[in-house]
């Protein structure tokens, strides 16, 4: 094999790689030689037919075979011999004119991924801005789950309803006069002052007794889901079956024990432990900002123009998706057009981070262990039908290029983790809204997709901006892999719907308070 340099600017690489055409033929003739002892053909003993005659027999499929292999085999050895790190997938172009029994002249053409110095770790310094849960927010959150679990009990006779009764009632919705879909229902538990049910509705039934008919009229709401609906004036028939007033739920160990628990206290702690939850991944974030744009400000190093290209189809066609989805898609696209360049200094700098991370990660042993791909592998087999569940996991476990950029979100928290036991970490007592603050903050200073896992553009823009502008697409996998997106082979399902009963039209999907995980109860010492 031979190998010339063509090319060599940049990160740019193109080479001319000639495979001689005796390897072709030796490569044939091996396969052959292997074939013989299991052919059989009339007129001849088994093992016995004539080389020349399986050539002339198979000879396009095994020459097709062996010059297949003789070029993934030669890409390797200039891999190699040339100490190449492809930032994507070669281009590699069989010459002109080649065939059968002529060397074949291969031209190829890649880019290289830069050369990293390696990035000093001494002397970062991050704020980390913690939210600390009072007693008052465990006990409001324990007074929500209580008020959710409240009984009703039959009021006595002639009670008239107030707010925080419950009525029991069958309605019929009607548009000018004639029943519409969806608006009919018996024996419909409403909760006045609950605002379960669009705005009037459950206020004309203050003061009604049990066994009232009453004829109510609403307005829905010029955004409510059925356009049909929207904006529209209809009329209720409504009969009143019962009246119900609610039971006190009394805090204690007892209540708590109703929801799987041992005692009001092991409930107060999992809802504190919810509360902090819910800030952690916001400080997190706002670390990683800070550690990122250390990082960003310490390199400037040329990067892949394929690999950014790749990165910034990935964010525009989210872009594309979002700016369809607006109420005014023309003005959207436009706005978003304006900020295009914007948007691929924002790929470039992930892509930056992205193979500084890697770099960092690689040179500190930092690994995604064979059983967390594994996990990984499985999670997201699961978002795919149950019979292409195999074909999926036996696509990632061939296609090394879509394992990475499966690996890659874990691989690069991984190395976020362990930039943050490096680094001197000071921290400060915040509340919400100041921590909320200090994330809009960067998004002003930095552009909308700093929440990403790659870092941001460098530009201002409005915060006010940042979530019609999120650009959701894969980042550059930390290990060095390419950016471009993986195709699985398997069709991606739609997820499943949960099965739910069909609220009726007047009805608004309740908010309802999350119930914690109820835990089991350690077993008795022996």
């Amino acid at each position: 094999m031979q190998i010339v340099e063509t090319i060599n600017k940049g990160l740019q690489r193109g080479y001319t790689v000639t495979i001689p055409a005796k390897d072709i033929a030796a490569r044939i003739d091996g396969e052959v030689a292997k074939m013989a002892p299991t052919m059989k053909m009339p007129g001849f003993r088994p093992g016995k037919v004539p080389a020349n005659l399986l050539k002339k027999m198979h000879g396009p499929a095994l020459h097709q075979e062996a010059l297949n292999t003789s070029i993934r085999e030669a890409m390797d050895g200039l891999m190699r011999e040339k100490a190449l790190r492809p930032a994507m997938q070669p281009d590699v172009a069989l010459g002109d004119g080649y065939e059968e029994g002529k060397d074949a002249e291969l031209n190829v053409a890649l880019e290289v991924l830069p050369q990293i110095e390696a990035p000093s770790l001494d002397g970062l310094k991050l704020e980390k801005l913690v939210v600390p849960v009072s007693d008052a927010e465990v006990a409001e959150a324990v007074a929500k789950i209580a008020a959710g679990q409240k009984s009703f009990t039959d009021a006595k006779k002639g009670h008239k309803a107030g707010d925080g009764d419950q009525l029991i009632i069958d309605f019929v919705g009607k548009l000018d006069g004639t029943p519409f879909d969806g608006g009919s229902a018996e024996g419909q538990a409403l909760e006045i002052g609950a605002g379960r049910f669009i705005p009037g509705f459950e206020e004309q039934l203050t003061g009604a007794k049990a066994g009232d008919t009453k004829q109510i009229t609403v307005t829905f709401p010029a955004d409510y889901g059925a356009a049909e609906l929207a904006g529209k004036d209809a009329t209720f028939d409504i009969t009143v079956h019962s009246v119900k007033i609610p039971g006190e739920s009394k805090i204690d160990d007892e209540f708590a024990k109703s929801l799987g628990l041992e005692s009001l206290e092991q409930l107060q702690g999992l809802l504190r432990g919810q509360l902090e939850q819910e800030t952690a991944g916001q400080t997190r974030t706002q670390m990683k900002r800070a550690l990122l744009d250390q990082l960003a400000a310490g390199h400037d190093f040329e990067v892949p123009p394929s690999m950014v290209a790749a990165e910034f189809d990935q964010i525009w066609t989210q872009l594309e998706q979002e700016a369809a989805n607006e109420p005014d898609p023309a003005a959207a696209k436009a706005e978003i057009e304006g900020e295009k360049d914007d948007y691929r200094a924002i790929a470039e700098r992930r892509v930056r981070l992205g193979l500084l991370l890697s770099e960092i990660g690689q040179g500190n042993g930092v690994e995604v262990s064979n059983q967390e791909m594994n996990m990984l592998l499985q999670q997201a087999a699961q978002q795919y039908r149950e019979e292409d569940r195999q074909r999926f996991v036996e696509y990632i476990q061939n296609e090394p290029l879509a394992a990475a950029q499966l690996r890659a979100p874990l691989y690069e928290d991984k190395v976020v983790d362990f930039l943050f036991d490096k680094a001197e970490v000071s921290e400060r007592e915040v509340t919400k809204d100041e921590l909320q603050a200090a994330i809009e903050a960067e998004e002003h200073v930095h552009g909308p997709d700093c929440d990403h896992d790659h870092g941001h553009g460098h530009d201002a823009k409005p915060a006010k901006k940042a979530a019609a502008k999120k650009a959701t697409a894969k980042k550059v996998a930390a290990e060095a892999a390419p950016a471009a997106e993986a195709k699985p082979a398997a069709k991606k399902a739609a997820a499943p719907k949960a099965a739910t009963t069909k609220p009726a039209a007047a009805e608004k999907p309740a908010a309802t308070a999350k119930k914690p995980a109820a835990t089991k109860k350690p077993a008795a010492k022996k």
